[in-house]
């Protein structure tokens, strides 16, 4: 008996392996770890002014209601 290739399932299972193979890739990518100074970023959390984010949640309900009213 002769034998056939499927051409276009060939095709398949490789383009299946390379997308496979690029997922892993991408899954085991580190990225390089730089040196930080601890410190100096501690240092810029408390310099940064905190923002009241309540506040703002609540002005907006309240002009909410407003305009429903």
């Amino acid at each position: 008996m002769a034998v056939t290739r499927l051409k276009r399932k060939a095709l398949k299972n490789k383009a299946r392996s390379a997308q496979r193979k690029q997922k892993m890739k991408i899954q085991n990518f580190q990225p390089t770890i730089n040196k930080v100074d601890v410190e100096e970023a501690a240092a810029e959390f408390k310099k940064a002014p905190k923002k009241p984010a309540k506040k703002v949640a609540k002005e907006e309900e309240k002009k909410a209601e407003k305009k429903e009213d």
